[in-house]
């Protein structure tokens, strides 16, 4: 594991990898964060309802009593962090880079990892038996959380304008940037609750594209959003409302995607290890960009 990821382990830093101690005030998120309270929530709140009987069982052993949904925050809560971990380590494990006309596949990650070296790493953790509770339930969280960042489509960064971040924008009488109109600002302008929002989608998912969208590959993840992202930058930095109304479909169904991908996920993470298969096809290169967590 990091020398940071130790350091946070040690007596008197466990508290802040199980969330027990918190910043209590003054936390402002990061431009960077993906879908953004609200949106996570949602996803976490439609996964809920499509665990297995294993996943649940898995899940409760690790954070106890703590909702998918409240989990799903937790990793950009902990942005704010004084710890080495989160000031030096896990910025870059909630995005990709897939510059336009690429696939993940023929992108190299970064040395320091990305959302996609960080999943296959985290979900190690989370099924090794030797590896400390406190290993276990950060891990699990980022999890959760990666998974609906890779749905927000600027989080498959194009490597040009920092994911949309320096794409600056107009929108309902506000300055904003792209990034933050899909994380946060087309959610909130709907002023709806995170448990409202998922049960008005989750009426609208049947059992085919429940089947349809269970994929537990984040490479099928990743590429439909890059294809998404390269489709949904404004023509103008004076965004008008018709662009909020012309992609709400758009995203719906990638909250729906995330909700049931993170399902599949987690079902699979927590199955009969006899009768696991592999999480997606992330080369065994990129995987030593992030250093395998355990005690």
């Amino acid at each position: 594991m990091s020398i940071y990821f130790k350091k946070l382990l040690q007596a008197g830093s466990v508290k802040a990898v199980t969330g027990v101690l918190l910043l209590a005030t003054g936390f402002t998120p990061s431009a960077a964060l993906a879908w953004g309270k609200t949106g996570h929530r949602i996803v976490g709140a439609l996964a809920q309802g499509y665990l297995d009987a294993d996943a649940k069982a898995g899940i409760a052993r690790i954070l106890d009593r703590e909702s998918v949904a409240e989990a799903s925050t937790w990793p950009d809560f902990m942005r704010a962090s004084p710890e080495e971990f989160w000031q030096k380590e896990a910025g870059p494990y909630h995005i990709v880079t897939v510059p336009k006309g690429k696939t993940y596949a023929e992108v190299d990650a970064p040395p320091q990892g990305d959302a996609a070296t960080a999943l296959k790493t985290f979900s190690a953790t989370v099924r090794d038996p030797k590896a400390p509770l406190a290993a276990k339930q950060l891990a699990l969280r980022f999890i959760i959380h990666i998974v609906g960042d890779l749905h927000q489509p600027l989080h498959t960064n194009n490597g040009i304008d920092r994911g949309g971040n320096d794409v600056h924008l107009m929108f309902g009488g506000h300055e904003t940037n792209l990034h933050a109109l899909w994380d946060s600002g087309l959610i909130d302008q709907e002023q709806l609750s995170f448990t409202e929002w998922a049960d008005w989608l989750r009426a609208r998912i049947t059992p085919a594209l429940q089947a349809q969208w269970s994929t537990a590959d984040p490479l099928v993840w990743i590429g439909e959003s890059a294809e998404i992202r390269d489709r949904i930058y404004p023509d103008s930095p004076n965004v008008p409302y018709s662009y909020a109304f012309n992609n709400k479909a758009l995203l719906d169904q990638q909250l729906e995607k995330a909700g049931v991908r993170l399902a599949a996920y987690l079902n699979r993470l927590f199955g009969d290890p006899k009768r696991r298969t592999s999480f997606g096809s992330v080369p065994k290169k990129r995987l030593s960009t992030v250093k395998r967590r355990k005690a």
